[in-house]
């Protein structure tokens, strides 16, 4: 079975264009489009207030556990959405009964979904175009 993907924001990575490339400590590299994992957040919220937890958990659940969201990644994505207007956020309580940060998508933040979708699967057809058919 493969394993998970986990999705990583390297704000150190060398970048060519949006791609950032990073060795991992397996010593494999691995690149990632920058702002995969904010339109995935923003993605997530569409469908109404979620925590923290319950975001990386809907994405990795959505992805069939291919994408695991690494928490040192998911909070500084969350404040950099909150600073840049797409989300807001507000205290509440958890199904757990505990104290979490409830975020929501903006007005603003469901324009950036918009535009980053667009972006998305422009760049993911060229890829897939690159690519060819899948052969077995």
């Amino acid at each position: 079975m493969p394993r998970p993907h986990m999705l990583t924001f390297y704000p150190s990575a060398a970048y060519l264009g949006r791609m950032s490339i990073r060795k991992r400590s397996d010593g494999e590299y691995s690149a990632h489009l920058q702002g995969t994992l904010d339109l995935l957040i923003l993605r997530t919220l569409i469908f109404g207030p979620q925590h923290g937890q319950g975001i990386a958990r809907v994405i990795q659940q959505e992805s069939d556990n291919v994408l695991i969201v690494d928490h040192g990644s998911l909070y500084p994505a969350l404040q950099r959405l909150e600073a840049r207007g797409f989300i807001d956020a507000k205290w509440g309580t958890s199904d757990s009964n505990r104290r979490a940060r409830f975020y929501t998508l903006t007005r603003r933040g469901r324009k950036e979904l918009a535009r980053e979708q667009g972006e998305w699967r422009r760049i993911a057809a060229a890829i897939m175009r690159i690519l060819g058919p899948a052969r077995t």
